[in-house]
Order: structure tokens, then sequence, then C-alpha cells
């Protein structure tokens, strides 16, 4: 079966791209050979005056290259000549006697785009799904077929270093405005426009190269000389740098690349290009970058369950008990599923606060023009909100966002409950008390489970959903159905106290705590932590989560697991001096009114054991101590069966706690280590601190059996060995 259908209209050839078997077109070995075959038959065709390229599927134009083929390359060289032979097949795509119109519906991401590129005019769909981008760099990537050289010369060198350095969507109007397609069309009209075109390029009656839009005079002064194309370029690396403490290669390649093809000869800059992709595919950060993506992606079609998979239910009506930071978020991300919200608390002011949250999230949409005045009013108005359980009748689903507090959880599950459907689910979005405690107060507990969102909802891609030994089956894969609706990536995990990412963010927090026990300083834990890659340092985390919440988490994991998970002597000092953190401006760190972080408070020393006197404790053991504790955690959360697997634990870890995507979670850490190496360093600090850092069994067998969580080479996830 071939992956080109070609058709022809008045001389127009219609070339429609349809991967046989695949959901969406990517950029195969074998589709590389197709549109080589058929660039000659169309040089030989004098018949054939122009090209149109359109796709064949639903939702893609072109969605990218194939990772597969990737994950077989075994050598710099073999990447690199991957990159070699993309470029020169687009240069003849881009060198043909015919003129080439790509009629683009759905993605063109990655190699669709940069063939998009090389054609000679471009038509994008006003569909919400047709977007536009170069996301290499999320794989740890550059643009390898030509991206870093024809984009900068098509839209302006500002503007498309934006594009490769963030690999941000663009959709049809912005696209547009900016010069990368030509124009854009109601998907109806797609392909007859697209003929047209190919006509009047064809006659010369239409100019097949657009000067770019919307770059203004300021970016074309800048970019028309070597010494503002040089500020450009430095402005660009101090950014890439701030971002990315040089933690990541593949912004700084990009940015190389883009540059040869500027300061030298053209030729350069594919050079530069296909080199730097050849030896970033082979690099550490890459895979593990394409872990991620493949895991993801996987997680996206787990049902929750194994074994028979009941269809998920529909969610025709939410309820969400508390209006607070929580409720509203998860209220203002269902209204834009279109999902009704009934939103209750206790008094109106709370409600009004609630839906006022929920207002602000969606207007941020709105400026962002994400969605329409009509779309911003229309979800508005979805969210309802109630000082008592009216409409609670007809819930599909209930999620409870109220304080961590077991009795007030058994009170309000206890009120809802009679009122609720008798297929009604019940979540509790908890974060620490287990889901079988709260379900204790419930008369039906097999519909009971967890839905632990993360801070802000709106912003955070996790949802780590809890199940109980009695939790229904249909239960679970609705909860996870409607968790994916609401574009999370959902993990399933079972019950116990701090389930998951709670549990491994405590021990690595409890760590960070007892470094200051011991005299270490706030700004070296927080430094050490980030220059491991953590997006924020613990110190700075415990004061955006509140301190008062790290405490009563803290109380709860103790409880459960008694002296391994005790707080610190500082974080029980500090809760109790009534400091909660940037939600009170006054924490560990000074804040302004309006909440922004300043230098370290050095009253909160007078607090903490050994006062003021601190001693310099070296990043890497601060490193060392607070990530392996978050590892060795994990690790017994898989072997306590906590974790379904390890490919969940490192998802979790990445998208809920911002361990460092580059070292790809605690599992791939531990890979990249090697079991014997962490489980001797475990060893060593366990004989420091006894009880704390005792290494997990599952930790201890694959040390012995020199084995790892994942393969060395291809699909990390076509592999899974006993534990």
């Amino acid at each position: 079966m071939t992956a080109l259908r070609l058709d022809h209209e008045d001389g127009i050839a219609i070339v429609t791209i349809d991967l046989p078997d695949e959901p969406v077109n990517k950029v195969t070995a074998g589709l590389r050979v197709e549109f080589a075959e058929l660039f000659g038959r169309i040089e030989g065709d004098t018949m054939v005056k122009g090209v149109v390229l359109i796709s064949g599927k639903p939702d893609s134009w072109i969605a990218g290259a194939d990772i597969d083929e990737l994950l077989s390359m075994h050598s710099v060289t073999d990447a690199e000549a991957l990159s070699k032979g993309a470029q020169a097949l687009l240069a003849r795509l881009e060198q043909l006697r015919v003129p080439v119109v790509a009629a683009i519906h759905g993605a063109c991401l990655g190699g669709g785009l940069e063939a998009a590129l090389a054609c000679h005019y471009r038509i994008a769909t006003d569909h919400p799904k047709t977007v536009l981008a170069l996301p290499e760099v999320q794989l740890g990537l550059i643009p390898g077929a030509g991206g870093t050289q024809r984009l900068p010369r098509l839209i302006g060198l500002q503007r498309a270093l934006d594009m490769i350095l963030t690999g941000r969507n663009i959709r049809a109007k912005k696209a547009y405005q900016m010069g990368l397609v030509d124009e854009v069309v109601h998907p109806a009209i797609l392909r007859e426009v697209a003929i047209d075109r190919a006509r009047h390029l064809a006659d010369f009656s239409l100019n097949s190269r657009h000067s770019p839009k919307g770059r203004g005079a300021t970016g074309v002064l800048l970019e028309a000389n070597p010494i503002g194309r040089s500020f450009v370029f430095r402005k660009a690396r101090d950014g890439v740098m701030a971002k990315t403490h040089g933690q990541y290669p593949a912004p700084l390649a990009a940015l190389a690349a883009v540059q040869a093809g500027y300061d030298g000869s053209g030729d350069l800059g594919y050079r530069m290009e296909s080199r730097s992709f050849g030896e970033l595919a082979m690099s550490d950060v890459a895979k593990e970058l394409i872990f991620l993506f493949f895991a993801t992606t996987a997680l996206k079609k787990d049902p929750g369950i194994d074994g028979e998979v009941p269809e998920p239910r529909e969610i025709e009506t939410l309820g969400v008990l508390g209006a607070g930071f929580m409720g509203a978020g998860i209220a203002s991300i269902a209204v834009q599923q279109d999902t009704p919200v009934r939103l209750k608390d206790t008094d109106l002011a709370r409600v009004g606060k609630g839906i006022a949250a929920v207002s602000e999230v969606l207007r941020e949409r709105l400026k962002k023009k994400q969605i329409t005045k009509l779309q911003y009013e229309d979800q508005l108005l979805l969210a309802g909100g109630t000082v008592d359980y009216s409409g609670f009748g007809r819930a599909t689903l209930v999620i409870e966002a109220v304080f961590e507090d077991l009795a007030l959880k058994h009170r309000v599950l206890r009120e809802v409950e009679p009122l609720l459907r008798e297929d009604a689910i019940y979540a509790s979005n908890t974060s620490t008390i287990p889901i079988s405690r709260i379900a204790e107060a419930a008369s039906r507990p097999n519909r009971v489970l967890g839905m632990h969102f993360f801070s802000p909802v709106h912003k955070m891609p996790l949802l780590e959903v809890i199940t109980t030994g009695e939790t229904d089956d249909d239960a679970i894969v609705t909860a996870v159905a409607y968790g994916k609706q609401l574009g999370k990536t959902v993990i399933v995990v079972n019950d116990a106290p701090g389930f998951y990412t709670t549990r491994i963010l405590s021990a690595y927090m409890n760590e960070a705590g007892r470094l200051l026990d011991e005299g270490a300083s706030i700004d070296a834990v927080d430094a050490a932590l980030t220059e491991f890659g953590f997006p924020v340092g613990p110190i700075t985390l415990l004061d955006e989560v509140g301190i008062d919440v790290g405490g009563k988490v803290g109380q709860v994991l103790s409880e459960g697991f008694g002296a391994r998970m005790m707080p610190s002597d500082s974080l029980r000092r500090v809760v109790e001096s009534g400091r909660t953190g940037r939600k009170g401006r006054k924490g560990f760190y000074v804040y302004d009114e309006a909440g922004k972080k300043g230098e370290v408070d050095p009253s909160v020393y007078e607090v903490l054991p050994g006062g003021s006197q601190r001693r310099d404790v070296p990043a890497d053991e601060i490193q060392r101590r607070c990530v392996l504790a978050m590892v060795n955690e994990a690790a017994l959360c898989l072997e306590e069966r906590v974790l379904r697997s390890s490919r969940d634990g490192d998802v979790g870890a990445v998208f809920g706690l911002g361990f460092p995507p580059f070292r790809g979670g605690p599992f791939r850490y531990v890979d990249a280590q090697s079991a014997a190496r962490v489980v001797d360093d475990l060893h060593q600090l366990n004989e420091r601190f006894p009880g704390r850092f005792a290494p997990a069994n599952v930790l201890v067998q694959h040390a012995r059996k020199q084995q790892r969580f994942y393969p060395p080479r291809g699909n990390p996830l076509e592999y899974e060995p006993d534990y």
C-alpha cells in the first residue's frame, strides 16, 4: 500500500498524502522514497503544470517525523545522514520545475512544516486543529530538513528564532500575519483554492514569493545588517541560558545553525544543521525527552485498568465541593470542555469568589485570543454557584476540594451522598489522606476514588487518579477518560498515604528541611536543586504551596510511615511561628504586596535550629541527599505496588513535581547512574543517617542482577522487567 495518491485536474497534479494504517501522516523512510519517485515522475511529465500537496487525514497534514526511525539510529553518522537525506529531498521539492502548493489542514509539525517551507505557496485552513510548529527542541533535537535555514528567510529572524527555540504552535491566522502561510481559507474550499493557486502560479499571474508580513520596521532594520543580527542572536542566547541554565543543548545548537546560515554561506548553515542534528539525536538529553514523548503518548491510550475495560461514561454535569483555589481551578477547566458545573461552598461570598476565579482563567484565554468573546461568555455561563446541594442530583461526577481534614471530608461526603445518583462517582482532590479512609464515611465506597489535581489547575499537566481495592472499574475508566478530556496527562495509582507524588515530594522536602536543621543556608539548598534541574528549589516550593499545608502533609505522612517521614525540626518550628509562605507574604523568603518573591528573610533564621549561624554544605551533597531520598521513595512506591509501572512513576515526577525532564524521571535517573551506584550511595547515606536511606528492595535486586528499568536502545516502553 502506498502513502501517496496522484490525481490530475487540468494540468494540476493533486498529491494526497495518506499513510496507511496510521491515524496521522508522519515522515517515514517509505514516504521519503515515494516522494523521491514522485518528483522524478513530475519532472518527466510535461503535462503537469503545477502540484498541490494535500492530506487524506482528518486532523493532520504531516504531523512530524517517525520517532521510531530515529531510535533505530546507532551513531551520530547515521543520524547526520538521515538529516542530509531529508535536506536533499526538500531541495528537490524546492527546485521542482513546476510550482507546488501546500494545502494544509490539521497538524503541520516538524518535518511536515519543513516540507511546507520548501513548497512555493502555502494555504492553511482556519480550523482549530490546524497548527504549524517546529517542536524538535521539545525532544532535544533541532529541525533537520532545512528548517533552521528556510524559516528565518521566510518570516524574519526574530520570529523564526521564537518558533525554533520554543517549539510553540502557531495557529493559521497568526501564521498568515507572520507570512508563514500565504492564505487562510475554510476547510471546505481548501482543495479548490489550492488548485486555483497552483494554476495561477504556473502561468505567472500570482507571485510565488511573498515578502514576510508583520515584521515591522524595527525587525527589518535589526536583521538587515550584521551588527543588528549579532544583537538579536546575543539576546536570544541570553534568553536560552536564563531558561535552560545550559542543561538543554538543542536551543543553543539551533541558534548556531541559524547564525551559520546568515554569517557564512548557505551551505554552511545546512551542514551545521545536519551535523548538530546527528549529535543531538545521540545525546542523553534527547533520549530522555523522547522517552517522555513515548510515555505520555502511551498514557493517552491507557484506560487506567488492565483486562476487560468498560466503556467510560459521559460527564453530563460536574459537581465541585469547595470554591477555593483548587475547586475553582477544576471548574475553570471543566467549563472549557463544555461541562456544566455546580460549584458549592458554605456562603455566597466564597461562591462568588470562586466564580470570579473561573472568569479570570477564561479571561486570560480570551486575552491571548485562544477563545472568542462568545466562547468566553458561553463557558462562563456553564459555571453555576450554590450554597446548598441543589443540582447535585444531576451530577455524574462530584469532586470534593475542601481543606485537608479527614473529619471535614467525612462530613461533606455524608451530606452529599444521599442526594447523588446511585451510579455517581465521588472523587476527593486530597493530596495526602488515603482514599480508603475518606471512603469509610460512604455508603457506596465502590464509587469513591481520588482525583489529585496540581496547582494551578489550569496550567499543571498532571492528574493522579487514586483507586482503592473497592473502586469499580467503570468509575476508574470514567475518571481517567474525563481527566484526558480536561487535557491532563493521567496516571493511576493505588491507595496509600500521600499516594505517589505527595509521598516522594515529601521525602525530598524533608531532606531539604533536615539540611536546614544541620545549618545549611536556605538559598544554598534552593540553588543546589535548581542547578540539578528542578524549576524551583524545595524551600521556595514550600513557600509557594504554603508552609501550613506542608505541615499538614508532614503530619499525615509521619502517621503513615513513622520516623522515616517525620518532618524536619526546621519545618515544625516555622509552622509553629505562624509563617505561611507567599500567600501570607511571610515565609522563608520576603514577599512584596503583590506577592513577588525577594531575598531570604533574615528573621526566619531566628526560628531555625542553629539560628543565623549557617555552614557551607557542598551543592553535590545537597543534591545527592534530596534527590536520592525522592528516588528511593519512588522505588518503594513501585515495590509496594502503589505505582503500576516505572513509566507512570517517571511521568508523575516530571509532570507533577518538576523532576528535571532532561533526566527522564526517578527510574530513568537510576538507569543513567546504574542501580549499583545508586544502591551504594544509599547505603553510605544510611550509615550516616540510620533508617532514612535504606535502599528499596527493587533497587537492590536491580543492582545485583545488573538490571535496568528500561532498555538501553529502541522504544523504551517495549520492555518491562520483572519486579
